[in-house]
């Protein structure tokens, strides 16, 4: 087995904020290509697709992709690890599935709100259990703590994108949204387990390369297959664009799948978890600061819920002394 060097919180944890960053950039993409394509399995087809076209030369040019590449079959014949492992991406296939399907019907801020509170719930779960590499974490007080700040700073920084009642494409109120917010939840739900799974593979391989390759391979079958169905039911879509931007969702993807594959073993699923939130939540912030979507206003609620985020996710990460939640004895 080979294994790459851990990186210490300080080192580990701004990493996981920059692979967060990535993901409005994504999401706004892919929203944004669902709707001109009026095809959600068609949107998250392209973005895998270009993903593992980037993957497929950075593993073939880079030394430690190749190295990588040649470890992939033994390590997966050797059962080093379980071989459902090698099926993550079939759960980044259903992530970027629901941005296509549900950013443009929920609105970004919901969806956020959705993924966050599956995210984080999830993340508290798989450490407990030692699904990844880092093995197992306890649930203390104070990461309960801080994971319940951050769902509700989350909601905080977005509630006035969606303090109306409705979203983007709906008709109804709050009752509307049930059904489609169940998706971006499930899929939020199950992006621990994608990290965990990612980073236990990494260890093998020895490298974060291999492991985002063979999850945008997975993700594409998955996706193709899905596509292929809906095609000979229903038809294709809208043709696709011309303009290059909406291919860059492919290689967004590529780089929090493959930080989070890296980090997980250092840092915990949790805390990953945590860190890309908070680089989702600057993302997003920046986003409509600098390109703001039609409507959108930048509220002190936006900018205060992002602090009361970042303040929460120090909170669930500071290595705290076990009892600090405890009533400390009078000594004497």
């Amino acid at each position: 087995m080979t294994s790459t060097s851990r990186l210490p919180l300080l080192a580990g944890l701004p990493l996981a904020v920059g692979a967060g960053l990535a993901i409005p950039v994504q999401g706004r993409i892919n929203g944004a290509l669902g709707a001109r394509l009026n095809d959600g399995i068609a949107a998250a087809v392209v973005s895998f697709s270009t993903g593992l076209v980037v993957m497929i030369v950075i593993s073939l040019l880079l030394p430690r992709g190749r190295a990588g590449l040649a470890r992939i079959i033994p390590a997966v014949r050797s059962r080093a690890f379980p071989r459902t492992y090698v099926l993550a991406g079939c759960i980044g296939a259903v992530f970027v599935f629901a941005q296509s399907f549900t950013v443009g019907l929920l609105g970004v801020a919901l969806f956020t709100v959705a993924t966050v509170t599956g995210q984080t719930v999830s993340g508290l779960l798989v450490d407990r259990l030692g699904l990844g590499p880092a093995g197992k974490k306890p649930v203390t007080g104070i990461r309960i703590i801080g994971c319940v700040l951050t769902i509700a700073a989350v909601a905080w920084a977005v509630s006035p994108r969606f303090a109306s009642g409705s979203a983007p494409g709906t008709d109804g109120g709050p009752a509307s949204l049930v059904l489609p917010l169940l998706l971006p939840v499930a899929a939020g739900f199950l992006m621990s387990f994608q990290q965990a799974m990612n980073g236990t593979a990494t260890v093998h391989y020895g490298t974060p390369i291999a492991a985002t390759l063979v999850n945008f391979i997975a993700g594409c079958l998955v996706l193709w297959t899905a596509l292929a169905v809906k095609v000979a039911v229903a038809g294709p879509g809208n043709p696709l664009p011309g303009e290059w931007w909406y291919y860059l969702g492919g290689p967004m993807g590529c780089v929090f799948i493959g930080l989070g594959a890296l980090l997980v073993r250092s840092l915990g699923v949790l805390v990953t978890g945590l860190g890309m939130i908070a680089g989702q939540l600057l993302g997003s912030l920046a986003l409509d600061v600098v390109l703001p979507a039609p409507g959108t206003v930048v509220a002190p609620a936006t900018v205060l819920g992002t602090i009361l985020t970042l303040a929460a996710i120090i909170l669930a990460t500071l290595p705290w002394p076990r009892g600090a939640l405890r009533r400390q004895r009078p000594v004497g």
